[in-house]
Order: C-alpha cells, then structure tokens, then sequence
C-alpha cells in the first residue's frame, strides 16, 4: 500500500486527496454503525492512519465526537495529517490530547474508532499505543479500525497480545491478508488507479529503500564479459555499482584486460586465461573457475555484455548456467542459450525486442500488448524477464508489471547493459521480480533526470543512477 499511495502521487493523485477519499469512508462507515446524536471517540495516531480520522471527524457532524490525539500536536508525523488537525483547531472541534497514556479514558462512547496505526505497523506496541488499546478493549463500545486493527500485522494477521479488538474494519483500495477472516470488512474505493499498481513507480523505489548501510551489506556483482566488446562489461559493472553494489569485479579475456581496467579504477577486473595462445574469448576450461568465484563470494553474477557469439564462448556460457546454482543477471549474447539449459540458478533476463524474439517471445514493437505472450514466456522458461522497449515489460510468469520511464534517448547502445549492472546490484536486497521492475525504473529515471534529449551517452547515467535509487531529482 506504500508503494501504491506513492505511485498514484506520481500520476497526478496527491496523498492528501486520498487520505481524504479515506477519511470519507470511514465516516461513511460510522455513519452506518451509528445513529445521528450517538457518541463517537476517534482514537488517533500520530501518523496518516490517525489522519485518516482527523479526516472523518470533520464528516461527522451529526454525531457527538471526541478525538483524541496520542501525544501532542508537534509530534504528528506527516504534513498532510498535521494539516488535518489544524483544521480541527480552527472549527474548535471536541479535541482532546493525550499526555499520559496510562491515564487514558474514554467517556462511555456508543463507537470507538482505532485509527492509531496502520499497514506498516509490525511487533509488540509500545506506549502510548499499548495502554491505549488495553483501554479500548476494556471499553463497552463496539470498536471499528481503520485500514488494519492496531496491533494486528496487515500480511500474516497475527495479533500482538494487546492488539485491538476491533469489531469491523474499513480498509482502504484492496483487502489485506492479514484481515482477510475477519468477520465484519468494508473495502473503500479511495480513487487510486489500476495504474498505481500496474505501472513501476517511485513507490516501489522508495519501499525497497537505498540499499545496506554497512560495508558488505549490498553484495558483490561479478561481470562476466568481454571479448570482442569492452564497454559492455565496464557500463555493466560500473552501474552496479552506482545502483549500491560494494563491489564490482569483471571476468574478462586475457586480451581485454587493459582496455576494461583501463575504464575506471572502481572495477576489480580479473583476467581469466593464460592469454600465451592469444585466446580473446570465453572458453569451457575457463568455467569451473568462474563459478566457484562466483559461488564461494555469493556473487550476483551478470552474464553476456560483450561476450560474442564464438562456439566456443557459447558452449561456455551454456555450461556456467548448468553449472552455476546461485542469481544471475543474462544478458546481451548469453540470452539466446537460455532456453537450452537445465539450470538450478535464479536467472533475470533481460531482453530487447530482437533478443526477445530469439527466446521464443513476440517479435513487436509494443511489448505492452503483449504482456500475455511475455507472461506466458516467463513461465515455460520459469525465470525472470525483464522485456526492453518504448514501454518495459516485467513479468515472473505470474505477475505482470509495466514501466514507462525512460527518453527516446535510451536507444543509443550501452543502456541495456548499465540496466543489467543496476538489476544486479538490486538483486543482492530483493526478490528477482522486484530487483527487475526497480532496476526498470531506475535506469529509466536516471536517463529522465539527464535531460539529454538525443545526446544521451550511456556513460552519463552512473552519475544519475544514484540520485533515481534515491527517488529524488538533481534540481
């Protein structure tokens, strides 16, 4: 629901209007399970599931209202529900705060409304919450709770001991698992679009969060790459690191080593071979080394950017996907062998449309009318893709997401391969399904934020990689 309430932001949608689409319904709820004059105590929070109340409260004139705050006005935590209180004040409201929770009291209320935390909410509660709702249990008063009844987690359901009781529920846009058998929930249109949900947004960023805060914590990428195209790996290896990996090595030919080492001094670039017989690609000798490196350091490995289609390079790659048993990123020319290999690794691929095409999916310009067919490919493959266009087309068999950001720019070479690194990296904090819509966006975002226009050069989007994982702009 975080994820959705930012993306609708993004399409025009402000927080403030839903939180007041939902504090319509849930007055529309009191409504039903009151009579006009009756007796209503609001029970707040101090984040938007209280605002949500402070919302309701000013629909509620025909009832006898209470609203209580828990902690003082300052400490209310979002501008929207801070602006929803002043408005209170203004009408001199029955409003009451409350400094000592354990001396917290309601006034016999025919209803009281939980509204002091909401889906985000996990673990024991804490003062004031705790007393607060060890009073509202004891309370004579039916009792309904906004979004999910604080104490209660949202996903599995499971119910701290002084969760509250709540009687009913009016939840908000779609049913949460963790409420899914509670007896008495009403599901609230609040106005937010198929398309919060459907297309990959600075939500879904912004719940992922920006990555470890510990050296060791966002992972290793290791690039394997290289032969007759250097930039390819150096862009893939670079953009991971950009996107939060610690550290980027790069497994390349003997022959290249100069060149890719020679693109930036932050790429740990490993020359494999002995280079005495001037071999300038991936050979199957090479093999079991590169995946016990791979698999000893828990890497998240990018296979394909500038690897060459050499029978020999081919038969490799085929034998490190039948080999490796760990995550990988497949890109570039290692795609094609996808579909020939039994493999136990976890694979996000990451195809354009000809590559696509090779993997037996629709050869189309747009992919968006073809999310089925992608879908489906997804599913015979059993892996991750991450289907490159105008629009992207995200998809692990089951679910489908779309992503539109990005510049007509993006069709010069090298951004296929600074998307490959940024998944990478994403993989080492997050499922595959969620690394590769992420990885989407933020590669699309970083090219937004260049502005460039058909200038665009694919080098430029490590600096803006950073600031679109971060969900902001550079202005």
């Amino acid at each position: 629901m975080a994820t959705v309430d930012h993306n609708a932001a993004a399409l025009g949608i402000p927080l403030r209007v839903l939180m007041e689409s939902s504090g319509n319904a849930v007055a529309r709820r009191v409504q039903e399970l009151t009579d006009p004059a009756d007796s209503v105590a609001l029970v707040c929070g101090r984040g938007n599931n209280g605002g949500d109340a402070l919302v309701a409260a000013r629909f509620l004139d025909d009832r006898e209202v209470t609203v209580y705050l828990l902690g003082r006005p300052e400490s209310i935590t979002t501008d929207i529900a801070r602006a929803n209180w002043e408005a209170l004040e203004q009408v001199e409201s029955g409003i009451r705060t409350v400094a000592d929770s354990r001396a917290f009291a309601l006034d016999d209320p025919d209803l009281v409304v939980d509204a002091m935390l909401g889906t985000g909410i996990t673990g024991d509660l804490r003062e004031p919450e705790a007393s607060v709702a060890r009073a509202i249990n004891d309370a004579a008063a039916s009792v309904l709770a906004v979004d999910v009844p604080s104490g209660v987690d949202a996903d599995s359901g499971a119910a701290e001991a002084d969760s509250v009781g709540a009687d009913h529920v009016v939840t908000f846009h779609d049913l949460k698992p963790g409420i899914a058998d509670h007896p008495d929930v009403t599901v609230a249109d609040i106005g937010i679009p198929a398309a919060a949900e459907e297309l990959v947004g600075p939500g879904d960023v912004e719940v992922l969060g920006a990555g470890g805060s510990q050296k060791g914590e966002s992972g290793r990428t290791y690039v394997i790459g290289g032969g007759p195209y250097t930039g390819a790996p150096a862009l893939a290896g670079g953009a991971s690191l950009s996107a939060g990996a610690d550290l980027a090595f790069v497994a390349c030919p003997e022959s290249v080593f100069d060149p890719i080492a020679g693109y930036s001094e932050d790429l740990i670039v490993q020359p494999y071979g002995d280079g005495a017989d001037g071999a300038d690609h991936l050979t199957p000798e090479q093999v079991p080394d590169l995946v016990d490196v791979a698999e000893r350091h828990d890497d998240v490995v990018v296979l394909g950017p500038g690897l060459g289609r050499h029978p020999e390079t081919e038969a490799a790659a085929r034998q490190f996907l039948a080999e490796f048993s760990g995550t990988a990123v497949v890109d570039a020319d290692a795609l094609a062998l996808v579909p020939e290999v039994e493999t136990d690794a976890t694979l996000v691929l990451t195809p354009n449309r000809s590559e696509l095409a090779e993997l037996g999916g629709p050869d189309v310009d747009d992919l968006a009318a073809h999310t089925d067919e992608i879908r489906d490919l997804a599913a015979d493959l059993g892996h991750t893709v991450l289907a490159k266009g105008p629009h992207d087309v995200i998809t692990d068999g089951e679910r489908v997401r779309r992503c539109r950001a990005g510049t007509p720019g993006m069709t010069v070479g090298g951004t296929g391969d600074t998307l490959a690194g940024v998944v990478a990296a994403l993989l080492a904090r997050a499922e595959p399904f969620e690394a590769a819509c992420v990885g989407s966006y933020v590669n699309g975002r970083a090219a937004e934020l260049l502005d460039r226009g058909a200038g665009l050069r694919a080098t430029e989007l490590q600096e803006t990689i950073p600031v679109a994982l971060q969900g902001g702009d550079d202005e």
